[in-house]
């Protein structure tokens, strides 16, 4: 954005250019410590170190987690479920640690240092999962249980198995150091009292993750064509090369980020508020909210973190911020474990408010995780053939949800915005819950036409009585685009609007526990997807039946 649009959003907001300080205004320091200079730091100019590392890490990711079932029942001869189960069980983990992470973020480290040191483990992990794979360098083409032979697969070794699960865990949990704080760490760049810098930063969000899915198509097409067809330690090898260039990356821009302090641990002020309300349980609020608890200093207490108003919801809360009569006589207030700030009580209530939120995302979640599972599976059964020769990995076609990122992002960022905002009157067209909403409903679009897809390829094996043979069903696979354009659109929607809402939403200090709060929905919603698929198959599979996700 130039300056003439700055200068005019500065002014619409009813500031003079004079008021606009030099410096930033949300208490953002350079790696020393020292107030930043805004034209000198942060803003648009930090964010490529940002998005070249996020890119990089997420072809890392998605090198490993989208073809994943496939190696794990082409060559550890799982079978479908089995693989579907782990596959969805530690992606789910990959998005639990990132509570570790931003606690660390939050509490101690600040999100810079603790995305430096996740890294180092990230890139442990992403070398020991292909040591793993060399014994299985060639292609295994054949091996799908139930579609072919085993025979010509090796069977691998308890040594292979533990380096194979060791590096996948350590991956795991480099991403949860990573997740929670990077996007939060990207949008700190952008100074949250200028109201010029506050548009860009919701632009921010849509761009990071545009070079989430750029990241995502490479693996999607290049790494599974390689992993397929010339080896899986190659194909696991140059994911572990791009998480090294996603460090380098990372720690080029260190002089020119902003960065904010840690506040102390959230959780250990979540308890704070809930001890001392329990302590003050028969005390009285006044209905004077002046009245409660809070410093004179013009700062909050907490680090990092500005006062926060307070709100009428959930006034039990409240007792913690109320002063008792002994505290007035004794003027002691300095024991947060029984007199808390407003500020505090604030913030959990926050966290309380978009509990609602929260939970609705996690279904979504669920539909989203059968994209590299169950989407995958049926891909493999159906017909791969591009012309005579040509056989396209099943794995591959979740590109053409990336492909729908890739465009529904410059046109929700470029046309959409701009056109609600003329309509709505809003900053940034949509409210995130509006955005949120219709990710959701074109979710449910997505996942009708994969039903559809299924019921269709089903009475195709019906019919020409392939339902127990080891072939695939002459139905294209290209017949799934339609259900992953459309998931690939939700995301858009749906993912990037909860970013932004639980950045915007959260208190100051507690911005990576947030993130990491919106990324823990997709752990339960994986979860939620094992857990469904557990079920059907143990009721579908009673008195010895194949049951609605046999290995054919």
């Amino acid at each position: 954005m130039g300056s003439h649009e700055e200068e005019r959003l500065i002014l619409e907001d009813g500031l003079t250019l004079t008021e606009v300080s030099l410096y930033t205004g949300d208490g953002s320091v350079d790696i020393n410590g020292n107030p930043v200079l805004k034209r000198n730091t942060g803003n648009w100019r930090a964010c490529p170190f940002i998005l070249g590392t996020e890119c990089c890490e997420r072809l890392a990711y998605y090198g490993i987690a989208t073809n994943l079932v496939s190696y794990l029942t082409k060559n550890l001869h799982e079978g479908n479920v089995s693989a579907a189960a782990n596959v969805t069980t530690w992606k789910g983990t990959c998005y639990l640690t990132p509570l570790i992470g931003a606690i660390l973020a939050d509490s101690y480290w600040g999100r810079y240092w603790t995305i430096a040191a996740f890294s180092g483990l990230y890139f442990i992990g992403m070398c020991t999962l292909t040591l793993s794979t060399l014994p299985f360098s060639k292609p295994t083409g054949g091996c799908v249980v139930g579609l072919g032979t085993d025979s010509a697969c090796p069977s691998a070794t308890p040594l292979q198995y533990a380096l194979f699960y060791s590096g996948l865990y350590l991956i795991a949990l480099g991403t949860g150091g990573i997740k929670p704080c990077v996007s939060s760490f990207g949008a700190d760049q952008f100074d949250d009292t200028d109201p010029a810098e506050r548009v860009k930063k919701g632009s921010f969000f849509n761009w990071f993750y545009f070079s989430i899915n750029i990241g995502a198509l490479i693996s999607s097409t290049l790494i599974v064509w390689i992993q397929d067809n010339i080896g899986w330690g190659i194909g696991f090898g140059i994911p572990a090369l791009f998480m090294g260039f996603a460090i380098v990356s990372f720690l080029s821009g260190t002089s020119i980020y902003r960065f904010q302090k840690p506040g102390g641990s959230p959780i250990t002020r979540i308890c704070q508020v809930l001890v001392a309300s329990f302590r003050k349980m028969s005390l009285g609020v006044p209905d004077d909210a002046t009245l409660l608890y809070e410093t004179l200093d013009e700062s909050s207490v907490i680090k990092g973190s500005r006062k926060l108003r307070h709100t009428d919801e959930y006034r039990f809360l409240d007792k913690a911020s109320t002063v008792a009569d002994a505290e007035l006589k004794s003027g002691d207030r300095s024991n947060p474990w029984r007199l808390c700030t407003t500020t505090q009580v604030e913030e959990l209530k926050i966290l309380l408010r978009m509990f609602p939120i929260w939970a609705s995302i996690i279904v979504f979640s669920a539909v989203c995780a059968q994209m590299s599972t169950m989407f995958v599976e049926q891909g493999i059964v159906m017909d791969t053939s591009i012309g005579s020769s040509f056989k396209i990995p099943a794995a591959s076609l979740s590109s053409f949800d990336i492909i729908s990122v890739i465009l529904w992002v410059p046109v929700y960022d470029r046309i959409l915005v701009p056109a609600a905002r003329k309509l709505t009157g809003k900053e940034r067209g949509f409210t995130e819950l509006q955005r949120m909403g219709i990710g959701l409903f074109l979710s449910v679009l997505g996942i009708s036409a994969a039903a559809i897809v299924e019921i269709w390829r089903l009475s195709l094996a019906k019919e020409l009585s392939l339902t127990d043979e080891p072939v695939a069903v002459p139905l294209s696979i290209f017949w799934q685009i339609p259900q992953y354009f459309l998931l690939g659109a939700a995301e858009v929607f749906t993912l990037i609007g909860q970013l932004e809402f639980f950045y915007d939403e959260s208190p100051d200090a507690m911005r990576s526990l947030c993130s990491a709060l919106a990324l823990v929905t997709t752990s339960l919603g994986n979860y939620l997807s094992t857990f469904i698929l557990t079920v059907v198959t143990a009721i579908t599979t009673r008195g010895g039946g194949a049951g609605w996700v046999a290995d054919n």
